[in-house]
């Protein structure tokens, strides 16, 4: 399927949003597939050919004049430091905000078996939910460049029997953690457990004025149908992650889909709730911020997909 993509129209349609406290990006943004779409392959060219790293390096520049956010998805692998984030904030506008996803030696509560994790693949990590290194490790270098944060993302993996028996258990720890968190931050948390969706969680993230991450995730009921749950808009932000279609594998996905250079299978629930989010964000009587990432792996191109969820809401201008 074609990637119907018009530049212009949408940097137009994202500013007017951001301006309301509505944000719609991508997760991640070093993408090769989307040259000629939203990157101009000339800029990123050493004697001729397409030179990967000076592309890796300074596209953020060029990403950000479309769009106003984008998910840095590099934080969940590795603490981040302030030397690069540095180099993020020169590359973006005054009113750019990101979303950061938090390290994942923070929210992962047994290392899985990937080579990655060397002789900690299998074994407790001792840092799960640790308040103080997130706080040093986290927040800290965040610090310097606090006005361009809008959220920060703690992902849960789906958790089983062994780690918690009744979901009841993870909202105790999860309430132990965040009531020990530096306040004023942006948080928000995302889980893979259906049935953790329960009032008892939600209740527990509003007392503390975090948000729940709305997220079309493998084994996660649709975001549409998060959405209708009572009380499941939790604090002043709100945000969703459109990450996989129900039932599909992410490796599954990435051999699909890459390299996201077109649209391949239109989700209608998911563009429906994304646009549903979005036209709440801009009618919102309470002030609140909607931050929106779209990723490649769920319908193809993540360019594509919020070209179509623009479209959708009316938000992109008249041709």
């Amino acid at each position: 399927m074609d990637l119907m993509f018009d530049r212009e129209a949408v940097r137009v349609a994202v500013a007017n949003l951001a301006a309301e406290g509505v944000f719609i990006g991508t997760s991640s943004w070093k993408y090769p597939g989307w040259r000629g779409t939203l990157y101009q392959e000339d800029r990123y060219l050493f004697h001729g050919k397409f030179a990967t790293s000076r592309f890796e390096k300074s596209c953020l520049e060029e990403y950000a004049g479309v769009f106003k956010t984008v998910c840095v998805d590099a934080a969940f692998y590795t603490f981040p430091t302030t030397a690069n984030l540095a180099g993020l904030m020169a590359q973006v506008p005054a009113d750019f905000e990101f979303g950061f996803k938090v390290t994942d030696e923070i929210t992962i509560r047994r290392f899985p078996n990937l080579p990655r994790f060397g002789p900690r693949a299998g074994t407790p990590n001792p840092n799960f939910l640790n308040a103080d290194l997130f706080a040093s490790a986290f927040l800290g270098p965040l610090e310097s460049f606090r006005r361009h944060v809008g959220v920060l993302m703690f992902e849960f993996s789906k958790f089983y029997p062994a780690d918690y028996h009744h979901g009841r258990d993870f909202v105790a720890e999860l309430d132990r953690f965040l009531g020990a968190l530096p306040a004023g931050w942006p948080y928000a948390v995302e889980i893979r457990n259906r049935n953790f969706l329960q009032p008892e969680y939600f209740a527990m993230l509003a007392r503390h004025g975090v948000g729940h991450v709305f997220n079309a995730w493998s084994g996660m009921p649709e975001v549409g149908e998060q959405m209708a749950l009572p009380e499941s808009r939790t604090s002043s932000v709100v945000a969703a992650r459109f990450l996989l279609r129900p039932g599909r594998k992410y490796d599954e996905a990435v051999k699909l889909f890459a390299p996201y250079d077109k649209l391949s299978e239109p989700n209608e629930a998911g563009r429906s709730a994304a646009a549903a989010l979005l036209i709440e964000g801009l009618q919102q009587k309470i002030r609140r911020k909607t931050f929106i990432y779209v990723n490649n792996r769920f319908e193809g191109s993540a360019l594509g997909t919020i070209a179509a969820i623009l479209s959708r809401t009316r938000t992109l201008p008249a041709a």
